[in-house]
């Protein structure tokens, strides 16, 4: 996500009309935490119904008692983390085994040099609180630029670690630190930036090198042939936040645009790695507009499954974030995939059809919370039982709920005098 560019919005270009889908009314938002400060993602432990964790970018990981919805620290790296504009703390995944190895693992930016880190640590005793002590690199990569650091992670079906990565940064993935002539997202020999990198965190391939503890896992696409063995995806620009449907297992990744378009890409569960979503080639379904930099679709190049134009139309925007497709407890939303616009400050929902969408439906009227307001979205999150969260960067963490029609209609007539009285 370009956290630079959070209230920027770009000139209005106009896109197809697309007939909006009409939404439950006893469907809406409430805030269950504010007062946070710059969150930037939230999630959950496996096994665990009853707590929440929250990412601030300055370095701290919160946890929320879902009953009492009290925060405490879990986590303070806020000593070791570079913090500002796209730079800090910003990615956070627990063991798939976490009930039994205690281990979870974090993705920041580090101080003094500004490289992207991702460190292993376990958790203390008491459950509640981790064990600062404990930490473990797993991955260095070099940065370029402060921006499009990705910073997205979360283990597979298969427990292996799933992590997103910028372009490194800059405009149209070139200049210093970049690849001459391709960029670095479409370098996939000895270049991890622009990608969804595939590592085992709990085996270690590289027993001679201190910074690099982890194995590679022998269905990787690249294992064998020309190219670097962590790589699983790539032809990313900036990757922010991505997610694995819990119920199919499909990957959904969610890239931020330049200047046209915004793209989400899908990945079927058994469709395997290697695939290449085109940038700088491509930006979204179309060839990247800046000269000498866009062109036809590259070698195994994947589509998105949709994109759409920057604007302040109800279907545009200007820096996409990624969600999750629902599986919680509203059988109305059951396998729609939810994602926003952190300039547009909206939020849409779409059914995936193969390889295309249908049922493209606008939920930011809808989600209007009982208390605060969703404005600068920077991220979506997950319970233990599928709820799904919204991220305000501004420290508020909304989420969805199903109301009663009687309560669904009061809280409409609410919001209207709101609005009027916020007018006179």
């Amino acid at each position: 996500m370009r956290l630079d560019k959070l209230r920027t919005l770009s000139a209005c270009c106009l896109i197809a009309a697309v007939v909006p889908v009409a939404v439950p009314s006893c469907i809406t938002t409430e805030r269950v935490m504010y007062g946070l400060s710059n969150p930037v993602f939230v999630t959950h432990a496996p096994g665990d119904g009853t707590h929440i964790y929250i990412v601030e970018q300055a370095g701290k990981i919160k946890v929320m008692d879902l009953g009492t919805l009290q925060t405490t620290v879990f986590l303070d790296l806020t000593s070791l983390v570079q913090s500002g504009g796209e730079q800090g703390l910003l990615g956070l995944a627990f063991s798939s085994e976490y009930d039994q190895d205690d281990s979870f693992y974090v993705y920041y930016t580090r101080k003094p040099d500004n490289a992207q880190q991702v460190t292993e640590y376990k958790v203390s005793a008491n459950r509640l609180v981790a064990d600062a002590s404990s930490a473990r690199p797993i991955l260095t990569m070099a940065d370029v630029q402060s921006n499009h650091n990705g910073g997205w992670m979360a283990f597979g079906i298969d427990n292996h670690l799933y992590i997103s990565t910028g372009d490194g940064g800059g405009s149209n993935d070139d200049g210093t630190g970049h690849t001459p002539g391709t960029g670095n997202a479409q370098d996939i020999d000895n270049n991890l930036l622009g990608k969804i990198l595939r590592i085992n965190p709990f085996g270690d391939d590289f027993p001679s090198d201190p910074n690099r503890n982890y194995g590679i896992p022998a269905g990787n696409p690249l294992v064998g042939v020309t190219g670097d063995d962590e790589i699983w995806a790539y032809g990313l620009r900036n990757p922010w936040r991505c997610s694995f449907d819990r119920l199919t297992y499909d990957l959904w990744i969610s890239d931020v645009g330049q200047n046209d378009r915004e793209e989400i890409d899908f990945q079927a569960q058994n469709a395997g790695g290697g695939q290449n979503y085109g940038w700088r080639l491509r930006e979204g379904s179309i060839e990247t507009p800046a000269s000498g930099i866009g062109g036809p679709k590259p070698l195994g190049n994947v589509d998105p499954i949709y994109d759409y134009g920057h604007g302040n139309g109800q279907f545009q925007g200007n820096c996409v974030i990624g969600g999750y497709v629902y599986r919680g407890p509203i059988a109305e939303l059951q396998g729609k995939y939810f994602f926003g616009d952190n300039s547009s400050r909206q939020i849409w929902s779409l059914t995936r059809s193969g390889s295309t969408y249908t049922d493209l439906t606008d939920w930011t009227t809808q989600f209007q919370p009982d208390q605060g307001s969703i404005g600068s979205i920077s991220s979506f999150g997950e319970d233990s039982q599928g709820n799904l969260y919204i991220v305000d960067l501004d420290g508020e963490i909304f989420r969805v709920v199903q109301t009663s029609p009687f309560r669904a209609a009061a809280s409409r007539v609410i919001k209207t005098v709101r609005r009027v009285t916020a007018r006179r």
